[in-house]
């Protein structure tokens, strides 16, 4: 039962991590904005991450790849926050 639970609930965390993706694409597209355009792949690579968790068993030769994924996610938002603050 958790199994089939953690998997709807990847899911769900798939499709808002898509749905912030296009929130950000949109306004990269408005603004020309790099900024927005990292903060775009950050979540497009949480999307990915998430979608392939729920829909993969798990085990422990494949998790360390699902973590790299996630420091590559949070490399991408230090990064856009990094260029902002430095473009100022």
């Amino acid at each position: 039962m958790t199994n089939n639970l953690s998997a709807v609930l990847s899911g769900a965390v798939a499709m808002a991590s898509f749905a912030t993706t296009l929130f950000f694409v949109k306004f990269w597209r408005q603004t020309s904005d790099v900024f927005f355009l990292l903060f775009a792949l950050a979540f497009a690579i949480d999307a990915v991450s998430r979608a392939a968790l729920g829909l993969t068993h798990v085990s422990n030769e494949i998790e360390p790849v699902f973590y790299l994924l996630r420091l590559a996610m949070f490399a991408l938002i230090i990064a856009a926050i990094s260029v902002k603050n430095r473009s100022r």
